[in-house]
């Protein structure tokens, strides 16, 4: 096989490049949909810049279904959600679904924000839409926060 090389001289003149060329199209998503990306990569800093930029309200339910916090008790991120919580998320927040962020953490097996959850007072009896509880969200082989809810029950 021969290789040949063309130099923008011998293409035919609508073949070169040329500066009147349109620019190329961009794709734009709301402010809403690269914050949620943003939490589910864990990408701290661009998160906590779009939340001082006022660029989002952590209380919109995107088209996810969920609230900023509802990502990133799913991303398993506690940092991001203390970021979260302290720039003001709800942590009784409900999803689409009735699902608080408790319920999530709970759900996914997230012991060390279901900790911090209970500790900023989620309430543990809140129901979601099917009528269950956080605590009826546990698989049993999540021991921790089956302790976690049993000691919470007994304060």
């Amino acid at each position: 096989m021969t290789w040949m090389y063309y130099g923008s001289a011998s293409l035919p003149q609508h073949r070169r490049c040329s500066r009147s060329l349109k620019p190329a199209r961009t794709v734009r998503f709301s402010n809403d949909i690269v914050f949620q990306d943003l939490i589910r990569q864990g990408d701290l800093e661009q998160v906590g810049r779009f939340i001082r930029a006022r660029k989002v309200t952590l209380s919109t339910i995107c088209l996810s279904g969920m609230a900023a916090l509802h990502e990133a008790v799913l991303s398993g991120n506690l940092d991001c959600v203390k970021l979260l919580v302290r720039h003001g998320a709800d942590i009784h927040q409900k999803d689409e679904n009735g699902w608080t962020p408790l319920h999530m953490a709970c759900s996914d097996g997230h012991t060390h924000i279901a900790r911090y959850l209970v500790s900023l007072g989620a309430r543990l009896d809140v129901t979601n839409d099917a009528g269950a509880k956080p605590s009826d969200l546990i698989d049993a082989d999540y021991k921790d926060l089956m302790e976690l809810f049993k000691a919470a029950r007994m304060d």
